[in-house]
């Protein structure tokens, strides 16, 4: 069965191609309207119906004009992740400005380049937010507490008559040289992008969609207003907070009936043994969707739902999807990202701007009228990634990178990147920007980054290094200095010293002669300790099984050693089996060492009265 035929079959109603001719908040109130009390934004605390969501909005956006005042321009976001947040983003749409997400666990130097180079003058947080965005924002921008706002201010709807082609977002993406890029885009742009989900995954007002990534990544905006524009309700999950073990209890709770992620996040959720009684929809985007992704939804989803595959990017939003059902058939390891969607034109061009034929690999370009609008404030790198389409000039074609090919039915295959960028958890990540920050650290010569799969299948960054002293710099050191340039996800978790980078028989660097990490123990700063005690012992098994290591000091750093966290959620989970007892995923972060969680073990179950599992 092919991916265009297992596409869902509730009914909806359909979003119409002239309700884009309007702005996000004349859409949003129109759901108001017709659903004041059914519930639009559910956290873990309580739920939030379509009228209190939009009352709050409403302050929040006349305090914003009040210190503002009207006229175009972005608005950071530092906040939790509440129907606050929610409220915030809407807040800043209705006061006609456009918003830029902000979040703690991105480094202080990202947060603060964004803020920078965007230009906002004004941050909007909580009370639990306050004091960081006030260091970020010194003297040059003002700060609005959200908990902090006078009962004064209005909660009647703003009359900003505001124009689709208003700037809606900024979103912030890795650029060549290390410095992330704004992508910004426009309210038709969104709603149009809300429209093809509406249309392709029939959502309705009863649906209830899943909102797990942070809002500072662009595929937050169709989980975001694909609920919100419809009269259905997101549900927010915190990740970071609530932890992987806990999203299947979690989406079950919750009745979801469409989730959306990254593959890597999905696999980790099939693992849990639950059913999903109410899911009809599973969106997989962001990164490739292997065959073993598809078997594992096969094995473990209800007959009912049905596994979408789509590619998008920031700049574009959705433009092709493939539908899966029980009966589709996967011939090769290669899942394809499907047939066109409404108005969105893909072609595949090779280094001449010439079309490729069937069968042949192309650069994946983009053509449409509905793409982003460009790059913020860099007029060069907009000009040379949106090309005019010479056929017609409301067109453009934004080439992706991404390389593929089209099957006789003009079924798209993803068939990797055309330079050396690769996805880590969803997330591009252009290696020359880390390759470039390492060969400027003290005692190395050169480097090579590259992604490699795990013993599960998920990917990682392997740092390949050649010493230009004696002794050569220690993993820690290495570590710590990439951590303080880069997100947790450009942070490679292993490090090997080569003495020289292999090459291919014309000079060029050979990154498939690359060694593959072996399981030693990483060189690190901490001498190796081995456990001595039950817990220790139990710990370092759990360590070694989920970092793929076969020997582990008690005073190893997780960090350094290559976790993540989604490796900490495995460890958690792994704890709580092996000695029943509960600990937050924080105290991995705070306590990286064995000796300092077994130490917090011991204490738990010294007052619990339990006793020590046996080795």
């Amino acid at each position: 069965m092919s991916g265009r035929a297992a596409g869902p079959a509730n009914e909806f109603r359909k979003f119409l191609k002239e309700e884009i001719e309007q702005s996000i908040p004349d859409r949003f109130e129109q759901q108001v309207w017709k659903y004041p009390d059914r519930i639009a934004v559910k956290t873990q605390d309580n739920p939030v119906t379509y009228s209190s969501i939009n009352k709050l909005s409403n302050r929040f956006a006349h305090a914003i004009l009040e210190e503002r005042g009207e006229g175009e321009e972005p608005v950071a976001l530092l906040l939790e992740k509440s129907a606050s947040m929610v409220a915030a983003i809407l807040a800043v749409l209705k006061a006609g400005k456009f918003y830029l997400a902000l979040d703690r666990i991105y480094p202080a130097a990202r947060n603060l380049h964004m803020l920078e180079d965007s230009g906002a003058r004004l941050i909007v947080t909580d009370k639990k937010n306050y004091q960081q965005s006030m260091e970020w924002a010194a003297q040059v921008r003002s700060v609005i507490n959200i908990d902090d706002l006078s009962a004064d201010f209005s909660i009647e709807n703003v009359s900003l008559k505001l124009s689709p082609d208003t700037l809606a977002c900024i979103f912030y993406t890795s650029g060549s040289t290390g410095s992330p890029k704004g992508v910004v885009d426009n309210h038709l742009n969104v709603l149009h992008n809300i429209m093809r989900y509406t249309n392709t995954l029939n959502i309705c007002s009863e649906d209830r969609l899943t909102l797990v990534q942070s809002f500072c990544f662009s595929g937050s905006v169709s989980s975001l207003f694909g609920a919100l524009l419809n009269g259905a309700a997101v549900c927010l999950f915190n990740l970071h907070e609530e932890g992987i073990d806990n999203l299947a209890d979690w989406m079950v709770r919750e009745d979801v009936t469409i989730y959306h992620s990254v593959p890597v996040i999905f696999q980790y959720l099939m693992a849990q043994t639950r059913k999903f009684p109410g899911l009809r929809l599973i969106r997989l985007e962001g990164d490739q969707v292997s065959k073993k992704h598809v078997e594992l939804y096969k094995e473990k989803i209800n007959n009912d739902c049905i596994l979408v595959n789509g590619l998008g990017a920031t700049e574009t939003g959705l433009s092709r999807q493939y539908f899966i059902n029980t009966e589709t058939v996967i011939p090769e390891n290669v899942v394809p990202i499907g047939y066109a969607v409404e108005d969105m034109e893909v072609l595949l061009l090779d280094d001449n701007d010439e079309e490729v034929e069937t069968g042949k690999v192309g650069e994946i370009a983009v053509k449409s009228r509905y793409i982003a609008k460009g790059y913020w404030r860099k007029p060069e790198l907009t000009e040379a990634a949106f090309k005019e389409d010479p056929q017609n000039r409301a067109m453009r074609i934004y080439r992706t990178g991404d390389m593929g090919r089209f099957l006789p039915d003009r079924c798209l295959e993803y068939r990797g990147r055309r330079d050396f960028q690769v996805k880590i958890r969803g997330q591009w990540v252009e290696i020359e920007a880390i390759e470039d920050a390492l060969k400027h650290l003290a005692g190395i010569g050169d480097a090579v980054v590259w992604a490699r799969d795990d013993h599960i299948g998920d990917k990682h960054l392997v740092a390949y290094l050649v010493p230009d002293s004696v002794p050569h710099p220690s993993i820690s050191n290495l570590r710590q200095a990439v951590g303080e340039q880069f997100p947790e996800h450009m942070v490679p978790s292993r490090y090997m010293f080569i003495d020289e980078l292999p090459i291919t028989h014309d000079g060029k660097l050979d990154r498939l002669a690359l060694p593959v990490p072996d399981q030693l123990r990483h060189e690190l700063d901490a001498k190796y300790a081995a456990p001595h005690t039950q817990t220790e012992k139990t710990l370092a098994e759990i360590w070694r099984e989920v970092l793929n290591i076969e020997q582990i000091g008690i005073h190893d750093d997780f960090l350094e050693l290559g976790g993540d966290s989604i490796m900490a959620w495995q460890i958690v989970s792994r704890i709580r089996n092996a000695f029943k007892v509960e600990i937050p995923l924080r105290d991995i972060f705070e306590q990286p060492t064995i000796a300092g969680q077994a130490t917090c073990i011991d204490n738990i179950l010294k007052k619990s009265g339990k006793k020590q599992p046996p080795v």
